[in-house]
């Protein structure tokens, strides 16, 4: 991987893209410390400390995507990557937005358009959530982030469409990473934010390791670094695992006497869902608690708050069902058995053991089943094992050991070193032509 990065830098053209990602990342973590229009200074630097409680405060899209509490960015590409999730379950449920994707790159321009239209709209929603939530801070009453003078319905509204107007510039820097840059611009915001937490995890491993019993906190942060370790190889196996489904050609065999016939596959891979059902499962298992947010909280809804709390048995039980359901959800949505069988039929294509039609869409969907059972046990396991590290050593809550953070940010490092594969292989072969 260094070796590729070092070729990389050496092409003029691919440092320039680099050096243009670098800088649109520190914009994009710059602009997560200025504060809202009244937002309380003092008020918020304690908020944001390691002895606040701004790390209870954000909401599930906030910690993955979204900047720090209280700034213009805070809500980052959250309602985006909503947009985007919304839109790309639509194509595969409505019919109008089906023959879109099927238009090509105009149809995928018009959906892209409806995807900012909606994140737009759902940035105006989310920003007004957040600020009325910022008026009762952590559902605590009269504790308000806004200074005395400025809790008016006027700040409110400034603040909020600040708030939105941030997302929308958000939106358009990763715009800019993608057209100008290497990969996915929501992907380089989603990965940028994760490392940023990754100093305060350090710390808190320091902390532990020189505290009041240096050798037991020892031993426990090797235990955790060497799980840590596991659970990057164990993503990095299963991100790249994939079912390849032999396919030969009637036209091809006929040549196959000649030589070694080439074999062709349907790679049908393990993670096809990614870390989205997992962002479902955590955003539907936390609704009830945002909710319970705006309206206050008596103690019988505590009561049920605290069993939905995945950190509960009952919430991580409910929460592991949830990535299976959702998981199962989004693959019969992804993978089409139907249209894959016709395909191979019409170019003379079979599954070797296999009858062409029927039984063949049959086949892949009973591969696809179990694809998708095998995904979600994994994205469980993933989603699980910090939950359970942090029961155990509870000094590890809110420092950003997260599954789906691994899950996110394995997942965008190993894409763009692939990106940058590629990116060297088309000038090698230009140079070479």
């Amino acid at each position: 991987m260094f070796k590729i990065f070092a070729n990389a830098w050496r092409v003029e053209d691919i440092r320039k893209k680099l050096l243009f990602i670098l800088l649109l990342l520190l914009i994009f973590r710059f602009g997560s410390a200025i504060p809202l229009p009244g937002i309380d200074l003092q008020l918020l630097d304690f908020v944001r400390s390691p002895d606040g409680q701004g790390d209870t405060a954000m909401t599930i899209f906030s910690m993955i995507t979204g900047g720090g509490i209280g700034s213009v960015f805070a809500m980052g590409i959250a309602p985006y990557i909503t947009a985007s999730i919304i839109m790309q379950l639509l194509s595969y449920a409505l019919p109008y937005f089906s023959e879109l994707k099927n238009e090509g790159e105009e149809g995928n321009k018009k959906i892209q358009q409806y995807t900012r239209w909606l994140a737009v709209i759902l940035a105006a929603l989310q920003a007004a959530a957040m600020v009325f939530s910022y008026t009762n801070f952590n559902n605590v009453p009269g504790f308000n982030l806004f200074r005395e003078g400025h809790q008016t319905l006027f700040v409110y509204a400034i603040a909020t469409l600040a708030m939105m107007t941030g997302t929308i510039f958000i939106m358009w820097l990763a715009e800019l990473i993608t057209e100008k840059g290497i990969g996915q611009g929501a992907s380089f915001l989603i990965f940028a934010n994760i490392l940023a937490a990754l100093p305060n995890g350090a710390l808190a491993l320091w902390f532990m390791a020189t505290g009041d019993s240096p050798l037991l906190g020892t031993i426990q942060v090797v235990v955790i670094l060497a799980v840590f370790a596991a659970l990057v190889a164990f993503v990095v196996m299963v991100h790249e695992g994939e079912r390849r489904i032999p396919v030969q050609y009637a036209k091809r065999a006929v040549a196959a006497g000649r030589g070694t016939m080439p074999q062709n596959f349907i790679p049908i891979k393990v993670n096809l869902a990614g870390v989205l059902s997992i962002i479902f499962a955590m955003s539907l298992l936390q609704f009830p608690q945002q909710i319970a947010g705006f309206f206050g909280v008596d103690p019988r809804t505590h009561a049920v708050l605290r069993f939905l709390d995945w950190n509960n048995p009952v919430g991580a039980i409910l929460y592991v069902v949830l990535i299976f359901m959702f998981t199962h959800f989004y693959t019969s949505f992804a993978v089409n058995p139907r249209d894959m069988a016709e395909n191979l039929k019409k170019n003379g294509g079979f599954i070797p053991g296999i009858r062409p039609g029927q039984p063949t869409s049959e086949f892949i969907q009973t591969t696809v089943n179990r694809l998708s059972w095998i995904g979600a046990c994994f994205y469980s396991l993933i989603a699980i094992t910090p939950i359970v590290i942090e029961a155990l050593v509870p000094d590890l809550t809110g420092i950003g050991f997260g599954g789906t953070s691994l899950l996110i940010v394995t997942g965008v490092a190993l894409e763009f070193v692939k990106q940058l594969e590629s990116q060297l292989l088309m000038r090698h072969y230009k140079g070479f032509l």
